[in-house]
């Protein structure tokens, strides 16, 4: 039924200004608003955009709402710092000063966006 379709996701956050300058500067993505909708576009690679809209009564994702596959976790994660960035470092898991969880799956470190959404950097598949 769907399998012609371009699905797309799309997350909420409690402010797009602040959205915006992060995703389309700290990340380097490159980022779209539409109007009149106000809502932001990511612009993905892969031709996978998702959608940024703002909710009045936003709680953050306490889940990991985007991941971004890289070929050096270590070296993104030295770069996302260098602009800003702060890494998060879970209990459930052993993860280095630096807070990159390895030798469980693939290399994986979690940070936050300025609406306190989780996401992610991980080894490419």
């Amino acid at each position: 039924m769907f399998g012609d379709t371009k699905a797309f996701s799309g997350f909420a956050v409690d402010d797009l200004d602040k959205a915006e300058e992060f995703y389309g500067g700290t990340l380097g993505l490159s980022v779209s608003r539409e109007e009149p909708m106000g809502f932001l576009v990511l612009h993905l690679a892969g031709d996978r955009d998702t959608m940024v809209y703002p909710k009045p009564d936003f709680v953050p994702a306490t889940y990991t709402i985007l991941n971004f596959p890289v070929s050096d976790v270590e070296a993104a994660v030295d770069g996302l710092v260098e602009r800003g960035v702060a890494f998060e470092h879970y209990d459930d898991f052993d993860q280095d000063d630096k807070g990159i969880a390895r030798g469980e799956g693939p290399n994986i470190a979690w940070f936050k966006d300025p609406a306190g959404n989780v996401l992610a950097v991980l080894d490419e598949l």
